[in-house]
């Protein structure tokens, strides 16, 4: 099988995929960073690196791909970015397994009192420009609207406390305090309670099969 892997970054969809498919791989890694692909191969055999930006792919350069993998892209992607690159697996006849897709929704442990404002204030940063957690629904009707059959399971992230979960819980906040400026007088009060946090962030991956093409 010949899979693209959109947005590599240092591998980490190889890496987990990688022998689960039971046949010979070939990696095509894609990412605009190519100082994130140098980590990602690491002298190994049968990959491929393209430093592209997605917006660039088309259904041409997709055929032979026997599938597309992308891990947390879809929500930091445009609406026009979505469409093109569904545009492109389907005209390709290409499946696609699209994973790590936030959804939106946060669970917090302890919970605290201004939760739901604060993800309602992260939710609409990311919507200022990208689609966030609407990328999954905007993903699923655009490749439906192409005859593919599109499959979504949950994912989420599980946090427990220590050093990971400080450091999303401080990008959660700054995000959120940036579109609503009058929660910054709160932050510090949850940033306090990173060492006791448990989170969980949920996820959607997407699994899309184009129809036969006719």
């Amino acid at each position: 099988m010949t899979i693209r892997d959109l947005g590599s970054g240092t591998g980490s969809m190889r890496r987990w995929l990688s022998g689960r498919l039971g046949v010979p791989e070939r990696w095509v890694l894609q990412d605009r960073d190519p100082e994130l692909l140098a980590l990602a191969v690491d002298d190994e055999a049968g990959v491929e690196v393209r430093v592209e930006e997605i917006g660039a792919l088309s259904g041409a350069e997709l055929v032979g791909t026997s599938l597309v993998t992308a891990s947390a892209l879809l929500d930091v992607l445009t609406a026009r970015e979505v469409d093109a690159l569904v545009a492109a697996c389907v005209e390709a006849g290409c499946p696609a397994l699209l994973t790590l897709t936030v959804t939106g929704r946060v669970e917090l442990d302890p919970p605290g009192p201004l939760d739901s404002r604060f993800e309602a204030a992260f939710n609409q940063h990311q919507r200022r420009h990208l689609l966030g957690p609407d990328a999954v629904a905007h993903a699923t009707a655009a490749f439906e609207a192409r005859g593919a059959t599109v499959l979504t399971r949950p994912s989420p992230w599980r946090l427990e406390p220590g050093p990971l979960t400080e450091q999303w819980l401080r990008g959660w906040i700054g995000a959120a305090c940036e579109q609503d400026p009058d929660l910054t007088s709160e932050a510090p009060d949850y940033l306090r309670r990173a060492g006791e946090l448990r989170a969980v962030v949920e996820h959607a991956d997407l699994l899309a099969i184009p129809g036969e093409r006719t």
